[in-house]
Protein backbone atom coordinates (compact mmCIF):
# COMPACT_ATOMS: atom_id res chain seq x y z
CA UNK A 1 0.00 0.00 0.00
CA UNK A 2 0.97 3.29 -0.74
CA UNK A 3 1.18 6.44 1.76
CA UNK A 4 0.15 10.11 0.55
CA UNK A 5 1.33 12.62 3.31
CA UNK A 6 -0.44 16.07 2.78
CA UNK A 7 -3.72 16.99 1.82
CA UNK A 8 -3.06 19.92 -0.02
CA UNK A 9 -3.38 20.36 -4.13
CA UNK A 10 0.11 17.52 -4.33
CA UNK A 11 -2.18 14.90 -2.24
CA UNK A 12 -5.07 15.43 -3.77
CA UNK A 13 -3.54 14.73 -7.42
CA UNK A 14 -1.81 12.05 -6.34
CA UNK A 15 -4.62 10.57 -4.58
CA UNK A 16 -6.84 11.00 -8.03
CA UNK A 17 -4.10 9.14 -10.01
CA UNK A 18 -3.74 6.06 -7.44
CA UNK A 19 -7.64 6.10 -7.56
CA UNK A 20 -7.89 6.09 -11.72
CA UNK A 21 -4.95 3.38 -11.24
CA UNK A 22 -6.58 1.09 -8.82
CA UNK A 23 -3.75 1.51 -6.61
CA UNK A 24 -4.90 1.08 -2.76
CA UNK A 25 -3.49 4.14 -0.64
CA UNK A 26 -3.76 5.82 2.61
CA UNK A 27 -3.19 9.93 2.85
CA UNK A 28 -2.68 11.33 5.75
CA UNK A 29 -2.39 14.92 7.06
CA UNK A 30 -1.04 16.84 10.28
CA UNK A 31 -3.94 19.43 10.17
CA UNK A 32 -7.50 18.54 10.94
CA UNK A 33 -9.29 20.94 8.83
CA UNK A 34 -6.83 20.00 5.52
CA UNK A 35 -7.24 22.40 2.67
CA UNK A 36 -8.51 19.83 -0.03
CA UNK A 37 -10.42 17.84 2.58
CA UNK A 38 -13.67 19.01 1.48
CA UNK A 39 -12.54 18.28 -2.35
CA UNK A 40 -11.34 14.52 -1.31
CA UNK A 41 -14.50 13.67 0.57
CA UNK A 42 -16.38 14.36 -2.66
CA UNK A 43 -14.54 12.30 -4.69
CA UNK A 44 -14.93 9.98 -2.47
CA UNK A 45 -10.81 9.45 -1.97
CA UNK A 46 -10.99 9.17 1.34
CA UNK A 47 -11.39 5.28 1.88
CA UNK A 48 -8.23 4.64 4.29
CA UNK A 49 -6.85 8.47 5.82
CA UNK A 50 -6.17 9.74 9.22
CA UNK A 51 -6.29 13.68 10.59
CA UNK A 52 -4.16 15.26 13.14
CA UNK A 53 -0.74 14.42 15.09
CA UNK A 54 1.43 12.07 12.98
CA UNK A 55 0.88 7.94 14.50
CA UNK A 56 3.55 5.10 13.86
CA UNK A 57 0.29 2.92 12.49
CA UNK A 58 0.12 4.93 9.59
CA UNK A 59 3.37 3.02 8.44
CA UNK A 60 1.80 -0.92 8.74
CA UNK A 61 1.89 -2.53 5.63
CA UNK A 62 2.90 0.62 3.67
CA UNK A 63 5.54 0.21 0.75
CA UNK A 64 6.62 3.34 -0.39
CA UNK A 65 5.57 6.71 0.55
CA UNK A 66 5.08 9.92 -1.89
CA UNK A 67 5.03 13.29 0.48
CA UNK A 68 3.86 17.02 0.04
CA UNK A 69 6.54 19.31 -0.34
CA UNK A 70 5.44 21.54 2.89
CA UNK A 71 6.69 18.33 4.88
CA UNK A 72 10.06 19.30 6.43
CA UNK A 73 12.31 16.30 6.71
CA UNK A 74 12.34 17.12 11.13
CA UNK A 75 8.65 15.71 11.16
CA UNK A 76 7.93 12.66 13.12
CA UNK A 77 6.81 11.01 10.27
CA UNK A 78 9.91 11.43 8.19
CA UNK A 79 12.15 10.17 11.09
CA UNK A 80 9.99 7.03 11.51
CA UNK A 81 9.33 6.18 8.00
CA UNK A 82 13.59 6.78 7.48
CA UNK A 83 14.40 4.35 10.42
CA UNK A 84 11.72 1.72 8.84
CA UNK A 85 13.80 1.96 5.39
CA UNK A 86 10.34 2.91 3.96
CA UNK A 87 10.97 4.57 0.86
CA UNK A 88 9.95 8.59 0.10
CA UNK A 89 9.41 10.48 -3.21
CA UNK A 90 8.17 13.59 -4.48
CA UNK A 91 4.92 13.42 -6.92
CA UNK A 92 8.06 14.80 -9.12
CA UNK A 93 9.72 10.93 -9.09
CA UNK A 94 6.43 9.66 -9.40
CA UNK A 95 5.58 11.62 -12.54
CA UNK A 96 8.75 10.75 -13.75
CA UNK A 97 7.63 7.41 -13.84
CA UNK A 98 4.68 7.75 -15.88
CA UNK A 99 5.16 10.59 -18.23
CA UNK A 100 5.41 9.24 -21.54
CA UNK A 101 7.39 12.94 -22.94
CA UNK A 102 10.40 14.63 -22.54
CA UNK A 103 10.59 16.69 -19.14
CA UNK A 104 12.41 19.97 -18.40
CA UNK A 105 12.68 21.10 -15.62
CA UNK A 106 13.47 24.71 -13.97
CA UNK A 107 14.61 25.34 -10.82
CA UNK A 108 16.09 28.47 -8.66
CA UNK A 109 15.80 31.01 -6.16
CA UNK A 110 13.50 33.71 -8.28
CA UNK A 111 13.08 33.40 -12.31
CA UNK A 112 11.99 29.97 -12.40
CA UNK A 113 8.16 30.57 -12.97
CA UNK A 114 8.97 33.11 -15.15
CA UNK A 115 11.16 31.45 -17.25
CA UNK A 116 9.01 28.09 -17.23
CA UNK A 117 5.79 30.20 -18.13
CA UNK A 118 7.68 31.40 -20.78
CA UNK A 119 9.18 28.72 -22.69
CA UNK A 120 5.73 27.46 -22.50
CA UNK A 121 4.67 29.69 -23.97
CA UNK A 122 7.43 29.68 -26.61
CA UNK A 123 6.46 25.61 -27.23
CA UNK A 124 3.04 26.53 -28.02
CA UNK A 125 3.76 29.09 -30.55
CA UNK A 126 5.89 26.99 -32.06
CA UNK A 127 3.41 24.30 -32.59
CA UNK A 128 4.11 22.19 -29.99
CA UNK A 129 1.69 20.28 -27.20
CA UNK A 130 3.72 21.35 -23.84
CA UNK A 131 2.33 21.08 -20.54
CA UNK A 132 3.38 23.43 -18.33
CA UNK A 133 3.34 21.89 -14.85
CA UNK A 134 5.04 21.89 -11.54
CA UNK A 135 5.39 24.33 -8.28
CA UNK A 136 4.17 26.88 -10.91
CA UNK A 137 0.50 25.81 -10.31
CA UNK A 138 -0.52 22.99 -11.59
CA UNK A 139 0.21 20.03 -9.74
CA UNK A 140 2.68 17.26 -12.04
CA UNK A 141 0.02 14.62 -11.22
CA UNK A 142 -3.06 16.17 -12.79
CA UNK A 143 -0.82 17.28 -15.62
CA UNK A 144 -0.08 13.33 -17.69
CA UNK A 145 -1.47 13.44 -20.64
CA UNK A 146 -0.76 10.92 -24.02
CA UNK A 147 -0.97 13.44 -26.16
CA UNK A 148 2.33 16.08 -24.70
CA UNK A 149 5.27 16.51 -26.81
CA UNK A 150 7.10 17.91 -23.90
CA UNK A 151 6.72 18.84 -20.13
CA UNK A 152 7.84 21.88 -18.57
CA UNK A 153 7.76 21.74 -14.74
CA UNK A 154 8.86 24.25 -12.52
CA UNK A 155 10.66 22.28 -9.26
CA UNK A 156 10.94 23.48 -5.83
CA UNK A 157 13.89 22.72 -3.77
CA UNK A 158 11.41 20.86 -1.22
CA UNK A 159 10.37 18.72 -3.86
CA UNK A 160 14.07 17.94 -5.24
CA UNK A 161 14.65 17.06 -1.48
CA UNK A 162 12.24 14.31 -1.82
CA UNK A 163 13.34 13.29 -5.34
CA UNK A 164 15.82 10.45 -5.69
CA UNK A 165 15.40 9.69 -9.20
CA UNK A 166 13.93 11.40 -12.31
CA UNK A 167 15.19 11.59 -16.34
CA UNK A 168 15.17 15.38 -17.58
CA UNK A 169 16.33 15.89 -21.39
CA UNK A 170 17.31 18.91 -19.76
CA UNK A 171 17.54 21.99 -17.14
CA UNK A 172 18.67 24.86 -15.70
CA UNK A 173 18.84 26.73 -12.16
CA UNK A 174 18.37 30.33 -12.77
CA UNK A 175 19.89 31.64 -9.90
CA UNK A 176 20.66 30.84 -6.27
CA UNK A 177 20.30 33.43 -3.30
CA UNK A 178 19.15 32.73 0.38
CA UNK A 179 15.69 31.81 1.12
CA UNK A 180 14.12 28.80 2.81
CA UNK A 181 16.52 29.19 5.61
CA UNK A 182 14.09 28.23 8.13
CA UNK A 183 13.57 25.17 6.68
CA UNK A 184 17.47 24.31 5.88
CA UNK A 185 19.84 23.86 8.14
CA UNK A 186 22.28 26.22 6.92
CA UNK A 187 22.82 28.31 2.87
CA UNK A 188 25.06 25.51 2.09
CA UNK A 189 22.29 23.11 2.48
CA UNK A 190 20.07 24.86 0.27
CA UNK A 191 22.65 25.60 -2.10
CA UNK A 192 22.84 21.80 -2.35
CA UNK A 193 19.40 21.24 -2.65
CA UNK A 194 19.16 23.18 -5.34
CA UNK A 195 22.53 22.05 -7.14
CA UNK A 196 20.77 18.52 -7.82
CA UNK A 197 18.44 19.19 -10.43
CA UNK A 198 21.63 18.59 -12.77
CA UNK A 199 21.95 15.42 -11.54
CA UNK A 200 18.96 14.60 -12.87
CA UNK A 201 19.25 16.39 -16.81
CA UNK A 202 20.90 14.46 -19.70
CA UNK A 203 22.12 18.30 -20.96
CA UNK A 204 22.66 20.94 -18.20
CA UNK A 205 22.12 24.29 -19.17
CA UNK A 206 23.78 27.09 -16.74
CA UNK A 207 23.67 30.81 -15.99
CA UNK A 208 27.50 32.03 -16.50
CA UNK A 209 26.36 34.91 -14.81
CA UNK A 210 25.17 33.05 -10.93
CA UNK A 211 28.49 32.34 -9.58
CA UNK A 212 27.66 29.11 -7.37
CA UNK A 213 26.14 27.29 -10.74
CA UNK A 214 28.70 28.51 -12.73
CA UNK A 215 31.31 26.02 -12.05
CA UNK A 216 28.93 23.03 -12.98
CA UNK A 217 29.34 20.56 -15.38
CA UNK A 218 27.98 22.00 -18.84
CA UNK A 219 26.45 21.33 -22.11
CA UNK A 220 25.09 24.93 -22.77
CA UNK A 221 24.93 28.26 -21.23
CA UNK A 222 23.96 31.79 -21.33
CA UNK A 223 25.21 34.63 -19.88
CA UNK A 224 25.39 39.08 -19.97
CA UNK A 225 28.29 41.03 -21.02
CA UNK A 226 30.46 37.58 -21.14
CA UNK A 227 30.27 34.44 -23.02
CA UNK A 228 32.47 31.26 -23.76
CA UNK A 229 32.56 28.46 -26.29
CA UNK A 230 29.31 27.07 -25.23
CA UNK A 231 27.12 29.77 -24.80
CA UNK A 232 24.34 29.93 -27.47
CA UNK A 233 22.97 32.72 -26.08
CA UNK A 234 23.70 36.14 -24.47
CA UNK A 235 23.20 39.57 -24.24
CA UNK A 236 25.47 42.89 -24.20
CA UNK A 237 24.56 45.91 -22.49
CA UNK A 238 24.47 48.62 -24.80
CA UNK A 239 24.02 52.15 -23.03
CA UNK A 240 20.30 52.19 -21.14
CA UNK A 241 19.60 48.88 -23.64
CA UNK A 242 20.56 45.10 -23.77
CA UNK A 243 21.23 43.29 -27.66
CA UNK A 244 20.06 39.71 -27.77
CA UNK A 245 23.04 37.44 -29.77
CA UNK A 246 22.64 33.53 -30.84
CA UNK A 247 26.54 33.57 -31.32
CA UNK A 248 27.03 36.32 -33.64
CA UNK A 249 23.79 36.67 -34.79
CA UNK A 250 21.55 39.89 -33.23
CA UNK A 251 17.90 38.33 -32.39
CA UNK A 252 16.81 41.92 -30.27
CA UNK A 253 16.65 44.53 -28.34
CA UNK A 254 15.44 44.81 -24.99
CA UNK A 255 13.75 48.05 -25.37
CA UNK A 256 11.21 45.74 -27.97
CA UNK A 257 10.42 43.73 -24.51
CA UNK A 258 7.19 44.58 -22.55
CA UNK A 259 8.92 43.11 -19.45
CA UNK A 260 11.33 45.33 -18.00
CA UNK A 261 14.56 44.94 -15.75
CA UNK A 262 18.37 43.06 -16.07
CA UNK A 263 16.91 39.82 -14.22
CA UNK A 264 14.34 39.57 -17.16
CA UNK A 265 16.78 39.67 -19.46
CA UNK A 266 18.64 36.64 -17.74
CA UNK A 267 15.12 34.62 -17.85
CA UNK A 268 14.72 35.08 -21.43
CA UNK A 269 18.09 33.71 -22.29
CA UNK A 270 17.54 30.62 -20.28
CA UNK A 271 14.38 30.19 -22.15
CA UNK A 272 16.10 30.76 -25.49
CA UNK A 273 18.97 28.32 -24.28
CA UNK A 274 16.46 25.17 -23.57
CA UNK A 275 13.94 26.08 -25.97
CA UNK A 276 17.15 25.89 -28.60
CA UNK A 277 17.55 22.34 -26.79
CA UNK A 278 14.39 20.66 -27.28
CA UNK A 279 14.16 22.16 -30.63
CA UNK A 280 11.75 25.26 -31.30
CA UNK A 281 13.00 27.42 -33.81
CA UNK A 282 14.84 30.34 -33.00
CA UNK A 283 12.37 32.83 -34.88
CA UNK A 284 9.24 31.88 -33.05
CA UNK A 285 10.95 32.48 -29.18
CA UNK A 286 11.83 35.52 -30.53
CA UNK A 287 8.36 36.87 -31.52
CA UNK A 288 7.67 34.79 -28.16
CA UNK A 289 9.78 37.13 -26.04
CA UNK A 290 8.89 40.60 -27.69
CA UNK A 291 5.49 39.51 -26.72
CA UNK A 292 5.84 38.20 -23.71
CA UNK A 293 3.68 39.78 -20.41
CA UNK A 294 5.84 38.41 -17.63
CA UNK A 295 3.43 36.30 -15.19
CA UNK A 296 0.97 37.59 -12.73
CA UNK A 297 2.37 39.61 -9.81
CA UNK A 298 5.66 39.45 -10.43
CA UNK A 299 6.36 42.92 -11.91
CA UNK A 300 3.35 42.86 -13.25
CA UNK A 301 2.06 46.52 -14.83
CA UNK A 302 -1.16 46.77 -13.40
CA UNK A 303 -2.42 50.38 -14.84
CA UNK A 304 -1.30 53.70 -15.50
CA UNK A 305 -2.90 56.66 -13.49
CA UNK A 306 -2.49 60.52 -13.63
CA UNK A 307 1.18 59.67 -15.29
CA UNK A 308 1.55 57.13 -12.52
CA UNK A 309 2.52 53.67 -13.17
CA UNK A 310 1.54 51.05 -10.74
CA UNK A 311 3.24 47.32 -10.24
CA UNK A 312 2.40 44.66 -8.66
CA UNK A 313 5.52 42.47 -7.17
CA UNK A 314 3.87 40.12 -4.84
CA UNK A 315 5.44 37.62 -5.38
CA UNK A 316 8.78 39.00 -4.37
CA UNK A 317 8.79 36.88 -0.94
CA UNK A 318 12.30 37.29 0.13
CA UNK A 319 14.81 40.36 0.23
CA UNK A 320 15.98 39.60 -2.65
CA UNK A 321 13.41 39.65 -5.09
CA UNK A 322 12.35 43.02 -3.95
CA UNK A 323 16.34 43.95 -4.71
CA UNK A 324 15.73 43.09 -8.18
CA UNK A 325 12.11 44.48 -8.38
CA UNK A 326 13.58 48.05 -7.19
CA UNK A 327 16.60 48.20 -9.74
CA UNK A 328 14.56 47.36 -12.75
CA UNK A 329 12.00 50.00 -11.98
CA UNK A 330 14.17 52.65 -10.39
CA UNK A 331 16.32 52.26 -13.81
CA UNK A 332 13.30 52.90 -15.93
CA UNK A 333 10.93 56.33 -13.41
CA UNK A 334 13.12 58.92 -11.54
CA UNK A 335 10.75 58.52 -8.90
CA UNK A 336 9.79 55.35 -6.81
CA UNK A 337 7.12 54.39 -4.16
CA UNK A 338 7.78 51.06 -2.63
CA UNK A 339 4.97 49.04 -0.39
CA UNK A 340 6.42 46.55 1.41
CA UNK A 341 6.63 44.26 4.69
CA UNK A 342 4.77 41.20 5.79
CA UNK A 343 6.91 38.15 7.69
CA UNK A 344 10.21 38.87 7.28
CA UNK A 345 12.20 35.23 6.86
CA UNK A 346 15.80 34.63 8.21
CA UNK A 347 17.50 36.16 5.87
CA UNK A 348 20.29 39.07 5.50
CA UNK A 349 17.90 42.13 4.42
CA UNK A 350 20.53 44.80 4.68
CA UNK A 351 21.35 44.88 0.93
CA UNK A 352 17.46 46.23 0.57
CA UNK A 353 17.94 48.70 3.36
CA UNK A 354 20.50 50.38 1.56
CA UNK A 355 18.91 50.08 -1.82
CA UNK A 356 15.39 51.77 -0.46
CA UNK A 357 18.08 54.37 1.15
CA UNK A 358 19.32 55.02 -2.46
CA UNK A 359 16.54 54.30 -4.80
CA UNK A 360 13.39 55.17 -2.90
CA UNK A 361 11.44 58.11 -2.76
CA UNK A 362 9.01 57.34 -0.36
CA UNK A 363 8.40 53.69 1.79
CA UNK A 364 4.67 52.23 2.82
CA UNK A 365 4.76 49.64 5.16
CA UNK A 366 2.21 46.66 6.18
CA UNK A 367 2.64 43.69 8.27
CA UNK A 368 4.70 42.20 10.93
CA UNK A 369 8.30 43.26 9.93
CA UNK A 370 7.00 46.99 9.85
CA UNK A 371 8.35 48.32 12.98
CA UNK A 372 11.87 46.14 12.11
CA UNK A 373 11.95 47.80 9.06
CA UNK A 374 11.15 50.90 9.80
CA UNK A 375 14.14 51.30 11.67
CA UNK A 376 16.61 50.63 9.36
CA UNK A 377 15.39 53.45 6.94
CA UNK A 378 16.73 56.99 7.33
CA UNK A 379 16.61 58.67 3.66
CA UNK A 380 13.06 58.79 2.72
CA UNK A 381 9.93 59.37 4.54
CA UNK A 382 8.50 56.07 6.34
CA UNK A 383 5.00 55.21 6.64
CA UNK A 384 3.50 52.34 8.42
CA UNK A 385 -0.46 51.77 7.87
CA UNK A 386 -2.44 49.11 8.99
CA UNK A 387 -3.97 47.53 5.67
CA UNK A 388 -3.10 47.45 1.82
CA UNK A 389 -6.40 49.69 1.03
CA UNK A 390 -4.88 52.64 3.25
CA UNK A 391 -1.04 51.92 1.66
CA UNK A 392 -2.94 51.89 -1.75
CA UNK A 393 -4.51 54.78 -0.65
CA UNK A 394 -1.65 57.01 0.60
CA UNK A 395 0.63 55.73 -2.01
CA UNK A 396 -2.03 57.77 -4.94
CA UNK A 397 -1.88 60.69 -2.23
CA UNK A 398 1.99 61.02 -2.35
CA UNK A 399 2.57 59.93 -6.09
CA UNK A 400 2.97 63.06 -8.79
CA UNK A 401 5.14 60.90 -11.52
CA UNK A 402 7.09 57.75 -11.73
CA UNK A 403 6.09 54.59 -10.40
CA UNK A 404 4.20 53.10 -7.83
CA UNK A 405 5.70 49.09 -6.46
CA UNK A 406 4.01 46.65 -4.53
CA UNK A 407 7.14 44.34 -3.64
CA UNK A 408 6.95 42.97 -0.22
CA UNK A 409 10.16 41.15 -0.02
CA UNK A 410 8.36 39.07 3.01
CA UNK A 411 6.00 36.06 3.17
CA UNK A 412 2.12 37.43 3.37
CA UNK A 413 0.48 35.01 5.85
CA UNK A 414 0.50 37.64 8.73
CA UNK A 415 -2.52 39.47 6.90
CA UNK A 416 -3.66 36.63 3.43
CA UNK A 417 -3.76 33.16 2.47
CA UNK A 418 -0.86 33.66 -0.21
CA UNK A 419 0.64 35.95 -2.24
CA UNK A 420 -1.58 35.90 -5.02
CA UNK A 421 -3.77 37.34 -2.54
CA UNK A 422 -1.78 39.92 -1.42
CA UNK A 423 -1.35 40.63 -5.27
CA UNK A 424 -5.38 40.40 -6.43
CA UNK A 425 -6.06 42.97 -3.12
CA UNK A 426 -3.25 45.26 -4.14
CA UNK A 427 -4.64 45.74 -7.71
CA UNK A 428 -8.35 45.74 -6.46
CA UNK A 429 -7.64 49.08 -4.31
CA UNK A 430 -5.64 50.24 -7.68
CA UNK A 431 -8.32 50.15 -9.77
CA UNK A 432 -11.33 51.33 -7.08
CA UNK A 433 -13.18 54.28 -8.55
CA UNK A 434 -10.72 54.38 -11.26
Amino acid sequence: MKLILGMGLTGLSVARFYSKKNIDFRIADSRLSPPMLQIMKQENLLIDFHLGEWNKNLLDDISEIIISPGIAESEKIVSWSRKKSIPIISDIELFGRYAKAPIVGISGSNGKSTVTQLLGEMAHNDGKNAVVCGNIGKPVMDSLSDDADVYIVEISSYQLDYTNKINLLTGVITNITPDHLDRYEDFNAYIESKLSLYSYCSSNIVNLNESLVSKIDLNACYAIDKHGINCEFHANKDGDKFIFFHGSQTLMSSEELLVIGRHNVENILAALTLGHQIGLSLKSMVITSKKFKGIEHRLEWVVSLNGVDFFNDSKSTNGISTITAIKAIADKYKSVILIAGGIAKKEDYSELFQLINTKIDTLILIGQSSAMFSKKINSCPVHIVETMEHAVALSKTIALEGAILLSPGCASFDMFNNFSERGETFKYFVLQEN
